[in-house]
């Protein structure tokens, strides 16, 4: 593991500073400095440190403030305080807060690397822990499917027994809920693996199209059809074959896949030799196919053969648990995409995706979380950053007096200003150090 480190000394003294910078930059650590709390603050917003050292005493913003603010941020950032020997009971109630050590001013080279040491043992341990965490994961993720809701615990537990089986499988949910991303789970696990996995949406073809692509066709059969073509009933060869949007197809599709699916044997538009195919159907659609028996636009007989088993997959706003690890997997996956330090969302951010229905479900989070981490200029995700979702925000709801409604009025104006103080203090038309007065008074933290 690489023991250098971004560091960044947070002091009001500039020989503090100095000193410091130029002995990390001798051994070899990427150092940064800031006058101030907030000079720090807007940093770190920037670019993500390992380790501060905050100078317990500076005007405006002290050390215990600057601590709580950065614990409440970026918790996995380590904090060094920086106290006098008259300070020692801030110190101590620095270490309550979340400051890993203390260094007493004046202090030796010695000093300063035994903490190194210690911080460095830290730094090892947190590894080791995001690698358990890493091997918790693999227990809430199934071949890219992502949950710990009871609803896909259940699916996640009848996959493997799906896959063994060589019955037909209909997956039924919404669009965005998955299905497809299931199908591969089932054929990854099944004896099929090792044969192709074709997958066609149906409502994207007209049907005239649908059949010559799922069943081939010689030369010359239609206008257009300049040379032989193999359909994937052929082309599957083994392995499985995935029709999503199923409920889309005519019924004239569905007598012929029906006889496909008993004889095992396709004949090639345009052909009259019949040939024998082998793989596994798997079907899904988001539409109520009993009500298109009833109204007798899909076959009741071809209904009975693509259902031998029924996965139901749950939407997301029937789930709303697993929305929390869905953030966290796409933030992960989108910062890494952008190469953008986008890290966290805010606790507003994640109560209003719990509260939105999701009518495009997993696919439409997927989306949203791009688009924020894309626009973003913080490391942190605001509910401005979602406002193109348009959920109605409220926060006066059940608030009667003018207290309270202060009280959240500046919350709101915080988070959306992404808790930089100086901008939300112009929004709200006050000084800064007026609303650093209603922030210790309201007891407000950023989440």
């Amino acid at each position: 593991m690489d023991d250098k480190m971004q560091i960044m000394i947070v002091d009001d003294e500039m020989i503090i500073r100095e000193s410091f910078f130029h002995w990390f930059k001798k051994i070899g650590h990427k150092v940064d400095t800031a006058a101030s709390g907030f000079e720090a603050l807007e940093k770190l917003e920037k670019y993500p440190f390992d380790l501060l050292f905050i100078d317990i005493k500076m005007p405006g913003m002290n050390g215990i403030e600057l601590l709580e603010k950065v614990k409440a941020e970026y918790p996995d950032t380590i904090v060094i305080i920086i106290t006098a020997y008259g300070s020692i009971e801030s110190a101590v109630e620095a270490m309550k807060l979340g400051a890993m050590d203390y260094l007493m001013k004046p202090f030796k080279p010695d000093q300063l690397n035994l903490t190194m040491e210690k911080i460095i043992q830290q730094k090892k341990l947190v590894s080791e822990y995001s690698y358990l965490k890493g091997r918790l994961e693999k227990i809430t993720r199934f071949d890219n499917i992502i949950g710990q809701s009871p609803e896909m615990e259940a699916i996640f537990t009848l996959i493997p027994q799906v896959a063994d089986s060589e019955s037909s499988v209909l997956l039924i949910g919404e669009t965005g809920t998955g299905k497809e991303l299931i199908a591969k789970a089932i054929h990854a696990k099944s004896k099929r693996a090792h044969f192709p996995f074709i997958a066609i949406n149906c409502g994207a073809l007209p049907n005239s199209l649908l059949e010559s692509e799922l069943f081939g066709h010689r030369k010359g059969a239609f206008t257009g059809a300049t040379q032989a073509r193999k359909g994937f009933l052929e082309v599957v060869g083994g392995g499985t074959l995935f029709l999503d949007e199923i409920g889309e197809i005519s019924r004239k599709m569905q007598v012929d896949l029906l006889r496909v699916l008993e004889e095992k044997k396709i004949t090639r538009i345009g052909d009259s030799l019949p040939m024998d195919v082998d793989f596994r159907l798997i079907s899904a659609t988001s539409r109520n196919l009993e009500e298109q028996i009833d109204t007798g636009t899909f076959r009741e007989d071809f209904y009975y053969r693509i259902n031998v088993i029924k996965i139901d997959i749950p939407p997301l706003r029937q789930r709303k648990n697993d929305i929390p690890l869905l953030v966290e997997h796409f933030l992960e996956k989108y910062s890494h995409e952008t190469t953008k330090q986008v890290d966290h969302v805010n606790r507003e951010v994640l109560h209003m995706l719990e509260s939105y229905k999701w009518p495009g479900n997993v696919r439409e989070l997927g989306n949203a979380i791009e688009r924020a981490v894309v626009l973003s200029e913080s490391r942190t995700l605001g509910v401005k950053d979602f406002s193109f979702l348009g959920v109605a925000q409220t926060p006066t709801t059940g608030v009667r007096s003018l207290h309270e409604m202060e009280k959240v009025h500046i919350r709101t104006i915080l988070e959306e200003c992404d808790w930089n103080v100086s901008k939300a203090a112009r929004v709200l038309g006050i000084n800064r150090v007026t609303l650093h007065k209603k922030i210790k008074r309201f007891q407000f933290k950023r989440d």
